[in-house]
């Protein structure tokens, strides 16, 4: 092990930064941390048996759609600020203790499953890593690991002739980052890439995989850094520390790694909020003339119900979001709601996220440790002397059996062979990219001429990469194979995949170029916001949870404040 590898460890055993001081103020924006038990329980059961219930006929003061990253976060600010809110959710208030299991198989229930239409000449697989169902949302199965964006992503347009300009910047987000970060909290090492900056835990203790990309990288003279991860390094509040099971896709049984069901839904409910479950939105309703919604048409048990409301804000995640719209066309709205310039459904993005795994002689047994435990963003700016525009981001990621399995057969490897490479499994280490895909109008959600079970036209998706793509992820494919051999691997195998769904009903300065303001507000309707990943209006090399709550933490301040909508205009009869 070389000496900057150790000392790069040393640094990963620091101390915490967040003072009592600080964790008083954040209980006293958000107690939620606090609200969990002490009694070895997961959840406050009490908090949902004596949540405050709504009927339909009440006009509250906000309906949510989607109770995830977005959703949850706007819930809790709103409900915090005093609003009377309900929140719609489509599947069960979870219940870590009984229903996340150790077991990959044994977590399917935690997907969105629902059916949709894949196109393109290079379609989309949808399902375990686009979104997710229940409370908490994909947040319940992501893998923890939340960069920031850097400020360059907020004017690719204006300084790389690519994509699309934000109408904010980065410093207009920098202070909902961080408030985020606290609340979450992030454990990392300070950050030097993008806009520079420390973390409220100090990193994870790195474990073999990550001991991999550190080894690699510095043999290679690249940066990298542990975190930044959503994983609780020491205890916060009634959160204990991580315990490095591996399962943290599979939903954590521990609370150590955050999902909105810990972070941000008790102190919700603590509040008045409503989360209304089992409750499938099949239409924003509007009033006759169209210029307000007026609430949210649901199934649930089986019956059609509407839930009044000042103000509706939808957080479906980027496809369900783009089709609920799409699916609420009225005579104001022929084309679909607040689609009067053809932008709802379009601009949808992903990453490009090939794997790239290295063999080793000694064990490496990636899954004991949070599993996106290193990154390196080295290659996240456009480099002049490449042939593409943007970049790409690196990171350690730790996939268990099955998803191994899936791995080495991609390669066409099959019976003695698979089975081969299977007891292999914790001689492999394997690094992951999150490549900068472009915003393309083409690139969008349809309806198609397919019911689900209740019995709504289905999403279309159709995905086609470009020449800048391609290229794009061809060079992180490489890296990543430089960097497992730099690092002593004998042999390196590498598979094409997709991660992070965005975009959809993108914010932009004018109508014409998107579907909602700076404040998340759509143009069409003053009185309904979008609070999700789909208001992205370019994706970065980063994952895109912390930006998301970082977006609506920001238009939940300004909402709470009477911005366009706030108090003076709910007392509207």
């Amino acid at each position: 092990m070389s000496g900057a590898v150790r000392s790069r460890l040393r640094e990963a055993a620091g101390t915490l930064r967040l003072t009592a001081s600080s964790q008083k103020a954040i209980r006293e924006r958000n107690a939620s941390a606090w609200l969990l038990p002490e009694d070895g329980t997961r959840f406050d059961h009490r908090l949902v048996e004596h949540m405050r219930r709504f009927d339909d006929t009440e006009e509250v003061d906000l309906v949510v759609v989607g109770c995830g990253a977005g959703g949850a976060t706007l819930t809790q600010r709103m409900a915090h600020a005093g609003w009377s809110v309900v929140c719609l959710e489509a599947g069960p208030f979870w219940d870590p203790d009984t229903h996340w299991v150790s077991d990959e198989a044994g977590s399917h229930h935690l997907y969105w499953t629902e059916p949709r239409v894949i196109s393109g000449t290079d379609p989309v697989p949808m399902g375990s890593n686009n979104s997710g169902r229940g409370v908490g949302g994909s947040t319940v199965h992501f893998a923890g690991f939340v960069p920031r964006f850097h400020p360059s992503d907020f004017s690719t347009r204006s300084d790389d002739g690519v994509g699309a300009d934000w109408p904010i910047r980065y410093e207009d987000l920098r202070p909902s980052y961080e408030r985020i970060e606290q609340e979450l909290p992030v454990a990392g090492q300070y950050w030097p890439w993008g806009d520079p900056h420390p973390y409220p835990h100090a990193p994870h203790p790195v474990g073999g995989n990550g001991e991999i990309l550190l080894r690699g990288a510095d043999a290679l003279g690249l940066n990298a850094r542990v975190g930044p991860v959503a994983i609780t390094n020491g205890r916060f509040g009634n959160r204990p520390h991580c315990i490095y099971r591996g399962f943290c896709l599979q939903g954590c049984k521990v609370n150590a790694k955050a999902s909105t069901l810990i972070t941000h839904v008790p102190d919700a409910l603590a509040h008045g909020a409503e989360i209304r479950t089992e409750a499938m939105a099949v239409a924003v309703e509007t009033d006759p003339q169209g210029r307000r919604a007026i609430g949210v048409r649901y199934l649930r048990n089986g019956r059609e119900h509407l839930q009044r409301a000042r103000t509706v804000a939808v957080a479906g995640y980027s496809v369900e979001t783009s089709r609920l719209l799409l699916n609420s066309a009225s005579r104001r709205f022929p084309d679909g709601l607040c689609n009067d310039h053809d932008q709802v459904g379009r601009y949808l993005m992903v990453q490009g996220a090939p794997q790239s795994a290295g063999r080793f002689t000694e064990e490496i047994r990636s899954y004991k440790a949070p599993p996106p435990e290193v990154s390196c963003e080295d290659f996240y700016e456009t480099d002049p002397a490449a042939d593409f525009k943007r970049g790409y981001a690196i990171q350690t990621i730790s996939p268990l059996p099955i998803t191994w399995a899936e791995h080495v057969a991609a390669q066409g490897h099959w019976g003695h062979d698979l089975r081969r490479y299977m007891q292999d499994y914790i001689h492999w280490g394997t690094l992951g990219a999150l490549c900068e895909l472009l915003p393309l109008p083409g690139n969008r959600v349809t309806l198609s001429g397919e019911k689900d079970r209740h019995g709504l036209p289905v999403a279309d998706f159709a995905y086609s990469q470009c020449d800048n793509d391609r290229a794009v992820i061809r060079a992180a494919r490489a890296t990543m194979e430089r960097i497992l051999k730099a690092a002593g691997a004998t042999e390196v195998i590498t598979i094409e995949r997709y991660a992070h769904l965005v975009g959809g009903c993108r914010m932009a300065a004018r109508p014409e170029d998107g579907v909602v303001d700076r404040d998340l507000r759509s143009f069409a309707v003053p009185n309904l916001m979008i609070t999700d990943g789909s208001v992205l209006p370019t994706q970065g090399s980063a994952n895109p949870a912390l930006t998301i709550m970082a977006l609506v933490d920001r238009a939940a301040q300004r909402l709470a404040a009477g911005a366009r909508g706030g108090p003076a205009e709910r007392s509207r009869p």
